[in-house]
């Protein structure tokens, strides 16, 4: 078998694109992007012709891997935790559909909001949804659950939610793969051509079918190799426990001997009968999961469980990840040794790199927003929300993808004046187009700043939808071509595009200026490559 040196996410790619995927589906995001962007390289993808372009957003990416399941063949799609939240119509429905061709659902999720504004535990998207669910708690065992995910999925007749974190995603370790991919599967079409038309009266039958293959997933999940009991000699304690949570409890037994019965949790939903029997043996339970309290919350129930340890008892801190060194005192420990950060490694905020657009674009703003005083700057979710930091101060909001325009609308509606919002080219296509349609067709007197660097450039410089489609775009939308402003920005024109955005907020309507000039970092980092692949041929 074939041994590669793979990130978690790459090892969920791989083990993709081993099971005979046909269709890719993904908005940039991080820790998910590398699944994308491996598949976009990978020879394999090429030659099979898998489709692996980016999409709008989550909820497309969605709707379009479940397209491709329809047509009876495999998909996947790929998203961090927060964009679940967007993707979640389909997701839900998906599981009332019920899937043809295999469907994998990967998602990141982010501990300790590392690159996120929460930290939202995707598993209780699953339970939600009622699918089954994996959480691998290894590279190797990411590439071994997402191959048995397709499988499962098509045996059950139902999408499945791959659960991973930051660390598991963005480490790497050797796994073993396939020695020969599977192929594709053919085209088949539903049986029941009704299955996928979720009127009322379909649904209601569908969701019947969904409720009827509960016991299904739980026998699956109990016979699972993902699922086991590993005995321990001392049963004062019991310890439940998953994905890469069970890492931070082996940590502290460096001969891999915990002393304690262990429940190693892979595969959802929770086996009951695993635990059940934990149950029966010890006097007390400590729940180690990374992220909420989700095993613990079904452990605990309704009126409480004295057995049961974990979050909601302060013997694990509610907030952040986990490591060995909270593992330790959980579990009566002695910690490892912790070592202090050297002096010669400085902390750095974050901050827009030097010659960036964005810079020229606040500083214009700043001087326009002077003499109006604090709180009518709506911003969004990209590279210009470090405009929230000193030394611009700039912008007052950041909620999630898309809601600078709406925030801005609402406030409007409430009478601030002036409210501008701030968004990104790539955001605006992933979830702001339908903010600026609301404000366009109410007229609200809001002024749109699209901040076009051509790129999905916080996560790493990926395409745009927006591409030279702006004006287009906003034209489409309705807006008056008169109040579509276009410019450069660059510290020569500071003046100018101070002078566009203060005529912009005096117009009574919708107005959306538009300064655009390619990301500075990537478009650097392009033409190297481009230069070193000419250099190459």
């Amino acid at each position: 078998m074939p041994v590669l040196p793979l990130l978690g996410d790459e090892a969920v790619a791989q083990a993709a694109l081993d099971s005979g995927l046909t269709g890719m589906y993904a908005y940039p995001g991080t820790p998910s992007t590398e699944i994308m962007e491996y598949i976009q390289r990978s020879p394999l993808a090429a030659e099979r012709n898998v489709h692996r372009k980016w999409s709008a957003n989550e909820k497309t990416a969605v709707e379009e891997a479940l397209g491709v399941s329809y047509t009876g063949k495999r998909a996947m799609a790929a998203m961090k935790h927060v964009g679940l939240n967007v993707a979640a119509d389909p997701f839900i429905n998906s599981a009332i559909t019920g899937v043809i061709g295999g469907l994998v659902i990967a998602v990141a999720d982010d501990p300790s909001m590392h690159s996120s504004q929460n930290e939202q535990d995707s598993r209780f998207y699953g339970k939600f949804a009622m699918i089954p669910m994996f959480e691998p708690s290894t590279q190797q065992e990411a590439y071994d659950m997402t191959r048995y995910a397709f499988d499962l999925s098509e045996k059950v007749g139902l999408p499945v939610l791959m659960r991973l974190v930051t660390r598991l995603a963005h480490s790497r370790a050797a796994v073993r793969t396939a020695d020969t991919p599977r192929p594709q599967n053919q085209l088949r079409l539903p049986e029941d051509p009704k299955r996928f038309v979720l009127l009322p009266v379909v649904a209601r039958e569908r969701y019947k079918i969904l409720l009827g293959t509960q016991a299904q997933l739980m026998r699956e999940s109990e016979n699972s190799p993902f699922n086991k009991y590993i005995d321990g000699e001392d049963k004062s304690l019991g310890i439940v426990t998953s994905g890469v949570a069970f890492n931070y409890l082996m940590e502290n037994f460096p001969q891999g001997k915990v002393p304690h019965p262990v429940v190693k949790v892979g595969q959802y939903p929770v086996p009951y009968k695993l635990i059940q029997k934990l149950f029966d043996e010890v006097d007390e339970v400590l729940v180690i999961e990374e992220g909420y309290p989700f095993i613990e919350e079904q452990l605990v129930g309704l009126l409480g469980n004295p057995k049961v340890k974990g979050r909601f008892t302060g013997d694990i801190p509610r907030y952040g990840e986990l490591n060995p060194t909270i593992v330790a005192k959980a579990l009566n420990l002695p910690a490892g040794a912790v070592y202090d950060v050297p002096d010669v490694v400085v902390g750095r905020p974050p901050q827009l790199c030097p010659g960036c657009g964005h810079i020229d674009v606040y500083v214009a703003l700043n001087k326009v927003m002077k003499k109006y005083g604090p709180g009518h700057v709506f911003s969004d979710i990209g590279c210009y929300t470090l405009g929230a930091l000193p030394p611009y101060n700039a912008i007052n909001t950041c909620v999630d993808m898309g809601a600078s325009i709406t925030m801005a609308k609402g406030a409007a509606d409430a009478g601030l004046h002036p409210a501008v919002a701030v968004i990104g080219d790539s955001t605006f296509t992933h979830s702001g187009m339908t903010g600026l349609l609301d404000a366009v067709i109410e007229n609200t007197p809001i002024t749109v700043i699209i901040m076009d660097n051509s790129m999905v450039a916080m996560t790493g410089g990926q395409d745009s939808h927006a591409a030279h489609r702006l004006v287009q775009i906003c034209q489409g939308l309705g807006v008056d071509p008169e109040h579509i402003r276009t410019i450069t920005p660059l510290p020569r024109t500071r003046d100018q595009l101070a002078q566009i955005i203060e005529e912009e907020i005096n117009y009574p309507g919708v107005s959306v200026v538009i300064p655009s000039r390619p990301c500075v970092t990537h478009t650097v980092s392009r033409k190297r490559k481009q230069r070193a692949q000419k250099a190459s041929k």
